[in-house]
């Protein structure tokens, strides 16, 4: 914990706090963060390129603040998936899904808010920093939610704001759409999904559940299937009542041209940036298949990543053996666990190959 200077007027309550981020450390396999492997082809690449290139011309002008046309993207991007109807009037985009959290937080949090731990520990500490009363609800042993327990206590807590994020991060499991509609009935407040990792998952979206329930938020990010983040883009999509109220609390002009064009540009590119959702997937079951062949347990996964226990060392320990040989991986906090990023061939084969030498020691 830092110590702070007297004469520093921090507030009280964030006194406590580390700074949110995983190592940024040199490996041969960097495997801790959860991005796409892969990069963008070279034509995406000169397309992005030339785009900025137009766009640079009128960087003395302030950009569209409403991003209207990255919006409609977007909002067409998730109709294809989910076949829905929804236009710019249902999308917000801004500077990561974090962004998208933190309005949220300081548009609707006059209440309290509850997410179901362990899940993205970005949820609670953003409510800490815009001081929203966060709640731990609890899940299984197996980190699965109960959904019937998960009603229970949201209707004993009357959150303003309860979270679900599916697949979850960092266990990997996800929730069916059936389930979050059975949470979303029992709820008062608004119902946040958190679908970062939505596209690598066989469950249907819970966009489809906006036009019933208007009170469902769903956030989502092109940083990991999209493969995109170095750009921070992430969007929210909700009733215009939501996107409306996030004109109140936005900065303004909060989402820069070139953010905008860039991810305007990968939208016409969305077929190539996702083609690598099947590759990932398939990687993803045989590295975990792997680990079990490995004698270790793995949590059954969603996502592109996967949360494995069973090693006799400490979390600590293994973490530091796998890094000192080239392989960054993460430790997340739970006793007894590590969480992998699926990576490509060669970084898989070196994560599997690295961690039987650690546990052969």
């Amino acid at each position: 914990m830092n110590q702070w200077p007297s004469w520093l007027p921090l507030r009280q309550n964030l006194q406590e706090l580390s700074a949110y981020g995983a190592p940024q450390l040199p490996a041969d396999a960097v495997m801790n963060t959860n991005e796409n492997p892969y990069p963008p082809s070279a034509a995406l690449a000169k397309s992005i390129a030339d785009r900025i290139s137009e766009v640079a011309l009128t960087l003395n002008r302030y950009p569209d603040r409403d991003a209207l046309v990255l919006r409609g993207k977007l909002a067409d991007f998730i109709n294809g998936l989910s076949r829905t109807k929804f236009g710019s009037a249902n999308v917000w985009a801004a500077n990561g899904s974090n962004e998208i959290i933190q309005s949220l937080f300081m548009a609707f949090g006059g209440g309290t808010a509850l997410g179901f731990m362990p899940s993205y520990s970005m949820h609670p500490l953003i409510a800490k920093v815009t001081q929203v009363q966060w709640l731990n609800g609890n899940r299984r042993e197996d980190f699965t939610l109960d959904i019937d327990s998960a009603i229970e206590q949201i209707q004993r807590d009357k959150p303003t704001l309860t979270f679900i994020t599916t697949p979850n991060n960092p266990t990997g499991s996800a929730v069916t759409i059936e389930e979050i509609e059975k949470i979303a009935k029992s709820t008062s407040g608004l119902l946040i999904v958190d679908e970062a990792y939505g596209e690598f998952s066989d469950e249907i979206s819970a966009v489809t559940l906006i036009e019933k329930y208007p009170h469902v938020v769903v956030i989502r990010t092109m940083s990991k299937a999209f493969a995109f983040a170095g750009v921070r883009l992430g969007y929210l999509v909700a009733d215009p009542a939501v996107v409306d109220a996030m004109f109140l609390v936005r900065l303004p002009y909060h989402l820069s041209a070139l953010t905008q064009a860039a991810g305007e540009v990968a939208l016409d590119f969305k077929d190539e940036l996702l083609g690598t959702v099947a590759q990932l997937r398939t990687d993803r079951d045989r590295v975990a298949a792997q680990l079990s062949q490995m004698g270790l347990s793995v949590i059954p996964s969603a996502s592109n990543f996967l949360l494995f226990s069973g090693f006799e060392m400490p979390s600590a320990q293994l973490w530091q053996a796998m890094l000192d040989r080239g392989v960054l991986i993460r430790d997340v906090g739970l006793l007894g666990y590590l969480r992998v990023t699926i990576g490509n061939e060669a970084e898989n084969t070196k994560f599997i190959s690295t961690l039987s030498l650690c546990l052969g020691e």
